[in-house]
């Protein structure tokens, strides 16, 4: 099998891709038919506009709530409740619109409806990729993932509209329903095995403050990030302006701007089958995203300076290519930064970050163009584009390589007092860990560095607290001390340590100078 289509070797993949091709397709149609049913029901463009903002506004409000929710309970289950959701209101949707029964601000609150179960998929499903295939083969499963949305970008408005033009735009929203009907289906015919764990699910608030405490202490996810805002923040120049580049710098109609969507959709999936032998020449995850940057860049400037439809179509190839490259690449660095106890919510804050980059960059460009002028609006984004991939290019996506951990022993703390076992539950209220180091003066720099990376690694690991304090008297004396929310989060702590972040504080331990470990102790806050 072709290196492109290697994730197809795996059935679950398979079918869960070819289920959720189907569901993105049924969005389109069903963002087709609003669309074109707002036109009939109210034709301001402030509503129509609306339509639009309706299904996109629940991302922003839900994707670090829908993270942690995938993360705390049944993934399938989750995913199951989310399509189930989607099923039932888009059918709801068709059945009122046949009745006739629904207002402009009704069409508004069902489309609002369907972006929340949009909202809730679209980070449960990024982190499950990740489960369907191997590690080798996540980048690529990433790209057909993006292959299969444009793809769907490509079909699902001919469908939608050959499907009001026949039978009504309820004809679309039915159709919708059918579509997700499928995915649910196949997520129905997954047999996942969930993780087990002895420890209670995380609560909901507190799952959402570790995943924010994870992604400050990651470098590699703020890296992810904020290259990923970078990017999506100067390329939206073509969302907010391509409309206006056909009509007014090129003097085409609706057809020419269907047809350039399209072009661009045809680089993206040529781009996406490529990709495996692009890496090749580009090993880096870094210098992929620099590249494809480089590649968005110029398809900016030429799009800004076309006045035939040729070379704008060439623009738009380009920009395809350089859009799904460096997009499945910045996501699937964001899935290796990220492991799989807190995926899902890492994963909703990277796209609550580029959805917010992609909709405040789209409607910046679109005032610089109103003010300056099209053309000039788009050679400035790609200059911008250009410089500012070049300018983050020192933010690492591949990570450092791993130092190998020193064969030293490690600290541990005693075992808690059996009278006081009742108490330590999920409601203990805070932990207090600490560990007390003797570390020779002449090493004070390089342990300091060390314990740099340790900090990062309680935080990432549930700390909602960390100091590490130096005997003024005994400079040879430390202790380091990190709180956790409860309990039951302290033994979480463990379950969440990969091999790199017991690399990083077995280092800590080595500059540790006695006969044992490093003493440590836990302590329980308690009220007076």
């Amino acid at each position: 099998m072709p290196a492109a289509f290697a994730p197809f070797r795996h059935p679950a993949f398979r079918l869960l891709w070819f289920a959720n091709l189907a569901a993105n397709i049924g969005l389109w149609v069903q963002n087709t038919g609003a669309g074109w049913m707002m036109t009939s029901l109210d034709p301001s463009p402030v509503m129509v506009s609306l339509v639009q903002a309706a299904s996109m506004l629940p991302v922003f409000l839900l994707a670090l709530p829908s993270g942690a929710l995938a993360d705390i309970v049944d993934r399938r289950a989750y995913l199951i409740g989310a399509q189930a959701w989607v099923l039932t209101v888009a059918a709801l949707l068709a059945v009122l619109t046949y009745a006739g029964w629904l207002g402009p601000w009704g069409l508004l609150a069902f489309t609002f409806a369907i972006g929340i179960g949009n909202a809730l998929n679209f980070p449960a499903w990024a982190a499950t990729t990740p489960e369907l295939v191997p590690r080798e083969d996540l980048v690529q499963a990433i790209a057909l993932n993006g292959i299969g949305f444009n793809l769907s970008r490509a079909v699902g408005p001919a469908i939608g509209g050959f499907a009001i033009g026949l039978a009504g735009t309820e004809a679309a929203f039915a159709l919708n329903a059918v579509c997700f009907l499928v995915l649910l289906l196949a997520l129905l015919a997954w047999k996942r095995e969930a993780p087990r764990s002895a420890l209670p699910s995380e609560h909901f608030l507190g799952a959402m403050r570790a995943g924010l405490r994870f992604v400050a202490a990651s470098p590699a996810m703020r890296a992810a990030i904020l290259r990923a805002c970078t990017f999506f923040f100067f390329t939206a120049a073509i969302w907010g302006l391509l409309p206006l580049v056909v009509r007014q710098g090129l003097g085409l109609g609706p057809e020419a701007f269907g047809t350039m969507l399209g072009v661009m959709g045809v680089g993206a999936v040529a781009t996406g089958f490529a990709l495996p032998a692009l890496r090749v020449r580009l090993p880096t995850r870094g210098g992929m995203v620099t590249v494809f940057s480089l590649v968005s860049a110029a398809a900016l400037a030429l799009l800004g300076v076309s006045g035939h439809w040729a070379p704008a179509a060439l623009a738009m190839l380009l920009f395809g290519a350089g859009w799904i490259g460096a997009a499945s690449t910045l996501q699937a660095a964001a899935q290796f930064a990220t492991p799989a106890w807190v995926r899902a919510r890492a994963i909703g804050i990277y796209q609550l970050c580029f959805f917010g980059a992609l909709t405040v960059g789209s409607v910046l460009w679109g005032w610089a163009g109103a003010r300056f002028g099209i053309a000039p609006a788009l050679l400035i984004a790609a200059v911008a584009c250009a410089g500012a991939a070049l300018a983050v290019r020192g933010w690492r996506l591949d990570g450092a390589p791993a130092a190998d951990a020193p064969s030293v022993p490690m600290p541990k703390p005693d075992a808690p007092a059996a009278e006081l076992g009742p108490l330590l539950t999920e409601r203990s209220g805070r932990v207090l860990e600490v560990v007390r180091y003797t570390v020779d003066p002449a090493d004070r720099s390089a342990f300091l560095a060390a314990m740099e990376e340790a900090r990062r690694v309680r935080l990432r690991s549930g700390a909602v607290a960390w100091r590490l304090l130096e005997d003024v008297a005994h400079p040879e004396r430390w202790i380091e001390l990190w709180a956790v929310e409860s309990w039951a989060e302290h033994m979480r702590e463990a379950g969440r340590l990969d091999a790199a972040d017991r690399a990083a504080l077995a280092r800590a331990a080595a500059f540790h100078r006695g006969d044992g470990p490093p003493e440590a102790a836990r302590y329980l806050s308690v009220r007076a």
